[in-house]
């Protein structure tokens, strides 16, 4: 307590604890093991997860968190933050998307089981510990295609009352808001949802290696919620990604169509980010030696989230990825 002036203020104290969740014994016995970061205020308040690097090649958000958890160190207001900075260490030690060991991916399996596969126990775990402190939100912070917008995800659930919650913080983030078009029920997000807790899934644009620009939108899209839930000592109005006026506060659809139907070399006549109109050329496939077969041309308007890392085309295989909106 501090006087001043015959008053008397109340001085925050901010604590933090970092701890790990065991997943097995490794043959040599060395422990094998989840990092857990953990921030609360000594002031009552909500309480908000943070999950990064689910695949091991998507380390944006682990950086995210870890300035994230530099910032609250002398903003948290009040609440407890707690973040998952790696979620797949078996992956991110290879670089790899899947469970090295299993090749799994981990954001198939859940809700998980204590007793299956390697991937569906370290869902299991995650999923238990998680579930177990009743947090208002979970933000699940991942990357995508090398060229990729920030956006957010909202999964495609039943339950109103937690869309509803979930639309309003995926404006409040100020990033590119995108429906699931599809239920992927085996996914962390969608698992907690239907448990009742609401939960975001972050897509902040390349894999790989850290695109501070998108780190910068993910800090400024979690800072932009925990200052609405009144957990930051000042609130910022942060800047997000600019969208056009067109899609400008809209919740968007995902579209992953159309997809290749020739073999080829792919190469592309918009860009992430491009606003696009039914018809539009997306992309063109040449064969080997140079002959045009096939003009890819855009299904719905929309705008484009991101497209394609490889130059390589076949029967099947993706093109882009769009926000579809109506007009």
């Amino acid at each position: 307590m501090i006087k001043t002036g015959g008053e008397i203020y109340r001085v925050k104290k901010i604590r933090t604890h970092y701890f790990f969740l065991k997943v097995m014994t490794g043959y040599d016995l060395s422990k094998r093991r989840i990092p857990v970061m953990e921030m609360e205020s000594s002031t009552k308040g909500p309480q908000v997860v943070l999950t990064a690097c689910m695949h091991g090649d998507e380390t944006g958000g682990t950086v995210v968190v870890h300035e994230l958890f530099r910032i609250l160190k002398r903003s948290l207001r009040c609440g407890k933050v707690l973040a998952f900075p790696i979620l797949n260490p078996f992956g991110f030690e290879i670089t790899s998307r899947r469970i090295s060991i299993s090749n799994e991916d981990l954001n198939r399996s859940f809700p998980g089981n204590i007793n299956g596969s390697l991937a569906q126990r370290i869902a299991a775990i995650v999923m238990d510990n998680i579930i177990k402190r009743k947090p208002d939100l979970v933000l699940d912070l991942h990357n995508d295609w090398n060229k990729s917008i920030p956006y957010t995800i909202i999964d495609n659930i039943d339950d109103s009352v937690v869309l509803l919650n979930l639309h309003r913080y995926a404006r409040i983030s100020k990033l590119p808001a995108i429906q699931e078009s599809e239920k992927i029920s085996s996914s962390l997000s969608y698992c907690l949802n239907v448990s009742g807790i609401p939960s975001l899934t972050f897509e902040l644009g390349e894999s790989l290696i850290i695109n501070e620009k998108n780190v910068v939108y993910g800090i400024n899209a979690v800072l932009n919620i925990l200052s609405v839930l009144d957990m930051l000592s000042h609130r910022d109005d942060l800047p997000g990604f600019e969208l056009p006026q067109e899609v400008r506060n809209s919740i968007l659809t995902y579209s992953a169509g159309p997809v290749c139907s020739r073999s080829g070399i792919l190469r592309f006549s918009k860009k992430p980010g491009d606003l696009v109109k039914k018809g539009d050329r997306l992309a063109r496939v040449y064969n080997a030696f140079g002959k045009l077969t096939e003009t890819i041309t855009a299904k719905q308007a929309g705008i484009i989230l991101g497209h394609n890392d490889y130059a390589v085309a076949y029967p099947g295989s993706p093109v882009m990825a769009f926000g579809v909106h109506d007009s």
